[in-house]
């Protein structure tokens, strides 16, 4: 079982994490999620039984958090953790189904009477749920999304009844080979965005001449998204020339290209995988640049390819964008789209890193300078976005939209900054007012407030009239004055509060800046009242 924890502050995800007994209640992954959004990402990827939750969070609170899993997830079990003992929260945690409320600071027993108790409810809920799905399916065995949920079963190494394959269509045979075509984001948009029916519609054409030779069945491959898997046990040698005929029909009635691999032959149902396997990495290895009539590929994944690293180019990338010049930008895309499609080449494999870590690196520099970062969709379907009517990826066209992207990018930066400049000095002197009693050091004001130390220390002196190190000493003698006014201090401790270790040294300062040492200041305040 799953468990995911919902807080803004770290430490009390981190307090739950150690005061809950996991291992004995069967939970065995823990994720964690700063607020609401990051909640959502993380459930739909990882699907957790068991989620507590904080009420009070940015982005998305608890309460629309709460609203949605029961729209989304309702078998999640939810407990509210919460600082606030407020009959509102409570009342909105019973609305939306959670079956407690921990306040803050959270006590172990109750975590784990209520973690148990969530367990066992979900356990309880899941058996039923099995047993309706056990009786649904018993009415509804050979209904298309049984037999795909089978085959899936069959193809991942559950074994299957005799009866049980026959009725599916699948027969026994010496010899196996699993081939794999791919239904792209683009397929599913010739159907107005119905995946369902676009499984539906392809696979009807696939089977439809199985059928005719009587020789494999296909269905849809229920455990990775965007693939249909056929399993053939007769005519292996026509295998290439039947897939073939599938991608042509496919595309004169359709319209869509549904690229296509051919596994090694295996010798026996349970070695299915090792087919389907040897597919996938030629799949993987598929040239997206090709521009073959057939996307039908046989033989042994490229060799001789290494996939190159988008982190690589970090360094430059770096720079690139702290100069905040596009033509440097515009031409390290070129060079390293050239660099990456060398000779021509593209595998799948590749494109989808490189993608996946340009988001990467993307959202690193939205959170870098605190522009708000939006949900990104999946990566095979950013990709799919740029494939043409014959499944051919359209290079120069991801290339001039990355390009966009970036322009973009750097202009709302240079907004956000021209905006921020103006009160960022303000901002600056109160971090000192609140931090004087320690060395606030110019680089540290460059990485907080994300400007450089020429900028601070230019504008701060422009506005204050002094550097930043005179100005800490400034409001340093000022704390220093007042507690010399409360005669039960002693020098050695205004020293220590105001920011100096060494006491003799910070007399020294008081003399310079004040006139007097502060045992003199003292003694006129003393006489003045």
């Amino acid at each position: 079982m799953k468990v995911l924890i919902v807080d803004d502050e770290q430490h009390v995800r981190e307090g739950i994490k150690l005061l809950g007994m996991w291992e004995q209640y069967g939970i065995e992954e823990i994720y964690e999620a700063e607020n609401g959004e990051e909640a959502i990402q993380l459930m739909e990827q990882y699907r957790p039984e068991i989620i507590f939750s904080d009420m009070k969070m940015p982005k998305m609170d608890g309460t629309q958090l709460l609203e949605w899993i029961q729209a989304h997830h309702p078998s999640s079990k939810t407990v509210v953790v919460t600082g606030y003992d407020d009959y509102h929260y409570m009342r909105k945690a019973i609305h939306f189904g959670s079956i407690d409320y921990l306040l803050k600071p959270v006590d172990p027993d109750s975590l784990n009477e209520t973690l148990a108790n969530a367990v066992n409810k979900w356990k309880e809920e899941e058996a039923d749920r099995k047993r309706t799905k056990s009786a649904y399916q018993l009415l509804n065995e050979m209904k298309s999304v049984y037999r795909d949920r089978k085959l899936t079963q069959l193809l991942n190494g559950e074994s299957m009844e005799e009866n049980l394959s026959k009725e599916l269509g699948l027969c026994h045979s010496q010899h196996y080979i699993v081939a794999i075509a791919r239904i792209s984001e683009q397929t599913v948009a010739v159907f107005q965005g119905d995946r369902d029916l676009a499984y539906f519609a392809a696979l009807n054409i696939i089977n439809e001449i199985l059928s005719e030779q009587q020789c494999g069945i296909g269905f849809r491959y229920l455990s990775k998204k965007g693939e249909i898997v056929i399993i053939f046990w007769d005519q292996l040698a026509q295998v290439e020339t039947l897939l073939v005929q599938m991608y042509n029909m496919l595309k004169v009635t359709m319209n869509i290209s549904c690229p296509m691999t051919i596994g090694a032959v295996v010798d026996n149902l349970s070695q299915l995988i090792k087919s389907y396997r040897h597919a996938k990495q030629l799949l993987l290895h598929s040239n997206v640049l090709d521009r073959q009539e057939n996307k039908v590929y046989a033989g042994e994944p490229l060799a001789d390819y290494t996939l190159k690293s988008l982190m690589t180019y970090f360094p430059a990338i770096e720079l690139a964008m702290q100069t905040g010049e596009i033509g440097t930008l515009v031409e390290l895309v070129d060079r390293i789209v050239s660099d990456l499609a060398e000779n021509g080449i593209l595998p799948l494999s590749q494109l989808l890193q490189l993608e996946n870590e340009y988001q990467v690196i993307s959202q690193r520099w939205l959170k870098h300078y605190h522009i708000r970062v939006k949900g990104l969709d999946e990566i095979e379907k950013r990709i799919d976005s740029f494939l043409d009517e014959d499944g051919t990826f359209q290079l120069e066209k991801y290339k001039e939209r990355k390009k966009r992207e970036i322009a973009l990018f750097l202009k709302k930066i240079k907004r956000r900054t021209q905006r921020e400049k103006g009160n960022i000095i303000q901002e600056i002197e109160k971090y000192l007012q609140a931090n004087f009693d320690r060395d606030v050091k110019l680089q540290e004001l460059s990485e907080r407030f994300y400007i450089s130390r020429e900028y601070i220390s230019r504008k701060f002196k422009r506005e204050f009239h002094v550097g930043i190190s005179d100005y800490l000493v400034k409001i340093r003698m000022e704390k220093a004055k007042f507690l010399l006014k409360n005669s039960q201090l002693k020098i050695y401790e205004i020293a220590e509060m105001v920011g100096y270790q060494d006491d003799k040294y910070f007399r020294k300062v008081f003399k310079k800046a004040v006139g007097v040492t502060p045992n003199e200041y003292r003694a006129q305040y003393m006489e003045a009242i």
